[in-house]
């Protein structure tokens, strides 16, 4: 690396691509970690060599400028490599669910036309068994061990130079594509450039406040638009991040005690997890100065616990995989509040206000505005919202309206602008004509001491079409019947919201970032 012309050699890349951002990081900042993996550590300047070798392994492969990448895999420090790559290579990444079934899979690889896939140990199998059925997949190639028929990214990146690649990346090249379900079943990927991802990064900046010395603890799935974020982030100010594969509630407590992390994004379920480790108390968390929690509304008695046994540094975001995803932010100055009147604990529900650059409504179904206090559904525009869905023009015709994300959330706000979320405008309960809310059901059921998860879902009823059935996880050793939970309700909410029905699990289906799959449980009924 030429760093003597530093000055010089820190405009290589075109400013607002993420290229230059790694490439800043290895000028400035070489010798910090970039990457913590279990014992593995990765500087700054480390990761930029690596990341540079690949892209002329994958030129060698005849992977150029524009092409698809795919990944298949867990989290790893590999993972991150290849993503690298992706941004200062010019490729367009797309990762894959590791959770989906083989012919899900299938459609997903071949929908995002990559002709390059990175394939994890754990997925080593289920990607041999499509090599048939993905004809645009050229190289296969393997992550943290050699297998047969694939190339092993390791020898990848010893055969190939560490120079800076002849390639040029513009704002407004495409960066990668996120993965959602459609409502046909049918995933849609969301398309984004350099320039709307890095203005999402900008904003994520603002909302976290996060510094070149933090340290954080990525345990939100990479092929999540969150766990993506979270890399994004810590690369635009300089910041470690410490991978972990998946989530473990025992080894999250290892690595925030060993790493000395002060930062984590959680879900909901995480942090129940947490608490519900005997070992809990054991590990030193003193060293965390935000818990950022997303993916759906905390439940506000687990929110007080977090609040009480770790103090006020708990912040919340708001957002989707289409809206780039970062829409509102409830900051750790608003959680200090267990001292004040319930007045002022309510915005412990809320999501916050809106990012700086974002624009949010909520309207009805006539697409009119809706008062202070008043039910409807959320849209939104902001310069990071997804550029379209990748190859769906009807469904990005549809989702976005005069440039405003119609996200299919129903939300309300308040006179200071706090936005909150009701619910998703799909799993609203309509029983007797009248419209139920499951997380207003949901806030009260973990009022309950026993409960440790719960979901709300609507299922078919002869005589009200439809009603509220409770779907429950408990503590451990806790006790509890359905007419006890049932009672509970009634003696805080209107008797028509309560649950008609419960069922007790001893753990509620979970996606891979944590958050309670409502679906599945519709599903099996």
């Amino acid at each position: 690396m030429k760093s003597r012309l530093l000055l010089k050699e820190l405009s290589r890349y075109t400013i607002g691509t993420y290229a230059d951002i790694i490439y800043r990081n290895a000028l400035l900042y070489p010798d910090r970690d970039a990457l913590v993996y279990g014992p593995d550590r990765l500087t700054f300047a480390e990761f930029n060599d690596r990341v540079n070798s690949l892209i002329h392994a994958l030129k060698s492969l005849g992977v150029n400028k524009g092409d698809g990448i795919g990944i298949l895999s867990w989290n790893c420090m590999e993972y991150v490599i290849a993503y690298g790559a992706a941004l200062k290579g010019g490729y367009v990444i797309s990762p894959f669910n590791v959770r989906l079934q083989a012919e899900e899979l299938a459609y997903l690889i071949n929908y995002s036309e990559v002709n390059t896939l990175f394939v994890g140990p754990e997925l080593v199998e289920i990607a041999g068994s499509l090599k048939p059925y993905l004809s645009r997949v050229k190289n296969f190639i393997s992550f943290e061990s050699s297998v047969s028929g694939m190339a092993y990214l390791p020898d990848l990146l010893a055969g190939y130079p560490d120079e800076e690649p002849d390639v040029q990346i513009g704002e407004d090249d495409p960066i990668f594509i996120i993965y959602t379900s459609g409502t046909t079943g049918l995933p849609r990927g969301a398309l984004y450039t350099h320039r709307n991802a890095m203005d999402n990064t900008r904003t994520f900046v603002i909302m976290k406040a996060l510094q070149r010395e933090d340290r954080h603890i990525t345990i939100m799935p990479l092929f999540h638009i969150g766990g993506i974020d979270n890399v994004n982030v810590c690369f635009y100010v300089g910041s470690s991040n410490v991978i972990m594969k998946f989530f473990d509630p025992l080894a999250t407590l290892q690595a925030i005690h060993n790493e000395r992390a002060t930062d984590i994004q959680i879900v909901a379920t995480h942090l129940a997890a947490l608490f519900d480790l005997p070992e809990f108390g054991r590990y030193d968390l003193s060293s965390l100065k935000r818990i950022y929690y997303v993916g759906s509304p905390m439940p506000v008695e687990l929110l007080k616990k977090g609040l009480s046994v770790l103090g006020p540094i708990f912040l919340q975001g708001y957002g989707q995989t289409e809206s780039g995803p970062n829409l509102s932010s409830l900051p750790r100055e608003d959680h200090k509040v267990l001292d004040k009147p319930a007045k002022e604990q309510a915005v412990l529900a809320s999501c916050g206000r809106p990012a700086v650059g974002v624009h949010m409504r909520i309207v009805d179904d006539s697409g009119n505005d809706v008062e202070p206090g008043e039910v409807g559904e959320i849209i939104v525009r902001s310069k990071h919202t997804m550029i379209e869905y990748w190859h769906k023009p009807d469904d990005t015709h549809e989702t976005i309206v005069d440039g405003w994300l119609h996200t299919g959330d129903m939300g309300r706000y308040d006179e200071n602008g706090y936005l909150y979320i009701v619910d998703r405008k799909k799993d609203m309960i309509v029983s007797g004509g009248e419209n139920i809310y499951p997380r207003e059901v949901e806030e009260i059921i973990y009022k309950h001491p026993a409960v440790l998860e719960a979901a709300v879902i609507g299922i078919p009823d002869p005589y009200w079409v439809e009603k509220v059935h409770a779907v429950v996880a408990l503590k451990k050793g806790a006790s509890l019947t359905a007419d006890e939970l049932i009672n509970f309700c009634k003696g805080r909410i209107a008797r028509y919201k309560a649950p008609k029905s419960v069922e007790f699990m001893k753990s509620l289906p979970k996606n891979p970032s944590g958050k309670i799959l409502k679906k599945e449980l519709i599903r099996d009924r």
